[in-house]
């Protein structure tokens, strides 16, 4: 099995992706290879940056602990997401900007945590071929790399400081998986609303989850959810610039309780109220494949 990088640097780095197609190995996305970690350092480039945001150990420790968290819990590896996903966003501050550099994602995959990456992401065995991840968990779209994505569903779903929209929203594959690829999850009441409905059970599996997603998205077609649903309309930027500056003086990031983003004001609360009936409605008429079975079943047995 792919193991942790015999070498680590102190601080993280860049890894462009020229550089990273080299290593994404069929033996690497197979599992049967380590990356060879002296090597991929030789070719990485610094980040613009010098301050305690770009520490690797805190980065690694993170990743160590959500597997760890799962082992001990006999959790499935996809339960790691909603764990993972609103810590990697606290411990590594990142503005919008340096999160959509590709260079970044590769070298928290290759360089960081290939193992993580392998043990999260390795499929099935299937029509007889071995289990394989796909090579864009390496080096991909940020809603598909390894931890783009997760850093992405932090970013798009926090209300605020509160992280918890992340954890709701990431404890569902497919909301994580097609929500965040949904350019109206920009807007922040709509990013709420889908949140609150999974976290209140309202929608629960993968078929419902699809059908609220795709609803939403028509609907979004021919309603303005920023003219129904405003957002504020002037941002403050000085919460998330002051929260990356106290990354040099900020403790360890808890894996008990969930760690608090940056003191932006929250979504409006009547404008996610609005939004969470309005997809309510939506989510009540769509169609979900096997719910009028479901439906038809229970009346059998009353």
């Amino acid at each position: 099995m792919t193991d942790r990088p015999d070498y680590l640097p102190g601080r993280l780095a860049l890894l462009p992706g020229a550089e990273a197609t080299e290593f994404v190995t069929e033996g690497l996305l197979t599992g049967r290879e380590s990356v060879p970690s002296i090597k991929l350092n030789r070719v990485t480039e610094p980040l613009p940056h010098a301050d305690r945001r770009g520490e690797l150990q805190p980065v690694r420790d993170l990743v160590d602990d959500a597997m760890a968290y799962c082992r001990a819990g006999g959790l499935k590896v996809t339960q790691a997401d909603a764990w993972l996903a609103p810590r990697l966003h606290a411990v590594l501050r990142l503005t919008r900007r340096e999160a959509a550099d590709p260079g970044f994602w590769n070298y928290l995959a290759l360089g960081v945590a290939p193992d993580y990456v392998v043990w999260r992401h390795l499929a099935e065995p299937k029509d007889g071929k071995p289990a394989k991840v796909a090579s864009d968990r390496f080096r991909g779209t940020y809603h598909k790399q390894a931890f783009s994505r997760l850093w992405w569903a932090a970013e798009l779903f926090r209300d605020g400081a509160d992280y918890a929209p992340v954890v709701a929203a990431c404890g569902n594959q497919d909301i994580l998986n097609t929500a965040l690829r949904m350019s109206v999850i920009n807007h922040r009441p709509t990013a709420q609303a889908v949140a609150r409905l999974v976290a209140k059970g309202t929608v629960t599996g993968g078929r419902e989850a699809n059908a609220l997603a795709g609803a939403v998205n028509a609907s979004a077609a021919t309603l303005m959810y920023d003219v129904i649903a405003p957002d504020h309309p002037d941002r403050d930027p000085r919460p998330l610039l002051d929260w990356i500056d106290e990354a040099e003086t900020a403790r360890q990031v808890s894996r008990n309780a969930l760690p608090a983003g940056p003191a932006e004001e929250p979504a409006p609360e009547l404008s996610v109220s609005v939004l969470v009936d309005y997809f309510a409605d939506l989510f009540a008429d769509a169609p979900v494949r096997g719910r009028d079975v479901a439906a038809a079943e229970v009346d059998a047995d009353a």
